[in-house]
């Protein structure tokens, strides 16, 4: 099982907090526990610091997904093989519209 941190920052350092943190276990080592579900998806809010803290999830790929206002959508997938894993994120602003129409 591993303790994974998610640390929510801009590209200029500053923590974005209640940003929706989602970490989505994908495949892997996972404990079968007999006749029980297995939660392989959670979300969480970052708070004031940029922060989310996860339970302990199983190891093997981890897809994190983060949504803020504000800012654009970001996604990607971690492989965690280590007891603790702290991800950094940063979030870039929003890109302006582009549109055929003149």
């Amino acid at each position: 099982m591993t303790a994974i941190r998610v640390e929510v920052k801009t590209y200029a350092g500053r923590p974005v907090d209640r940003a929706s943190v989602i970490v989505r276990f994908v495949a892997g080592r996972s404990v079968v526990k007999l006749g029980k579900k297995i939660n392989t998806s959670w979300q969480l809010k970052s708070n004031q610091e940029g922060i989310a803290k996860f339970p302990p999830l199983p190891q093997g790929t981890i897809l994190v997904q983060v949504i803020a206002t504000g800012y654009q959508t970001y996604g990607q997938t971690f492989e965690i093989n280590e007891a603790e894993r702290t991800v950094e994120v940063k979030l870039n602003a929003p890109q302006p519209q582009v549109s055929a129409h003149q």
